[in-house]
Order: structure tokens, then C-alpha cells, then sequence
């Protein structure tokens, strides 16, 4: 897609919408020259013991049962 195609399609815009799509852009850069995390900096199993997951959780659910017969 040629640069001037791209202009053409963004000056064709409402002006609210040109506005919400440039800062669209504006996030994108700024999410792009974000540095990464550090790797080293995770710590795994920080969560550990927080959540339980019950021992029916694959059980199918009352409220759909009508719909399983």
C-alpha cells in the first residue's frame, strides 16, 4: 500500500475519527519503544496457593444440562 493511498485514506476520515486513529498510532509507537522486561526480574510461582480449582470443574453445569440431552 503506497504511502499516498494511505494519506488519501486517512485525510478522507472525519476529523473526530483522523484524531482517535492518530492516537492509536501515538500508542503503538510508544508501546513499540517500550524496553521489554527483564526476564531475570520474574519470579514463578507468586500465585501459588491463590486459586484452587475444584475437583468437578469439568463437570457439565446444571443451567445447561436441557441443552446436553
Amino acid at each position: 500500500m503506497s504511502a499516498h493511498f494511505q494519506f488519501t485514506q486517512l485525510s478522507s476520515l472525519p476529523a473526530d475519527v483522523r484524531e482517535q486513529v492518530m492516537e492509536f498510532i501515538a500508542f503503538l509507537m510508544e508501546r513499540l519503544t517500550r524496553l521489554p522486561e527483564d526476564p531475570k526480574e520474574r519470579k514463578l510461582g507468586l500465585a501459588k496457593g491463590l486459586l484452587e480449582i475444584p475437583p468437578d470443574f469439568d463437570e457439565p453445569l446444571e443451567d445447561m444440562k436441557p441443552y446436553m440431552e
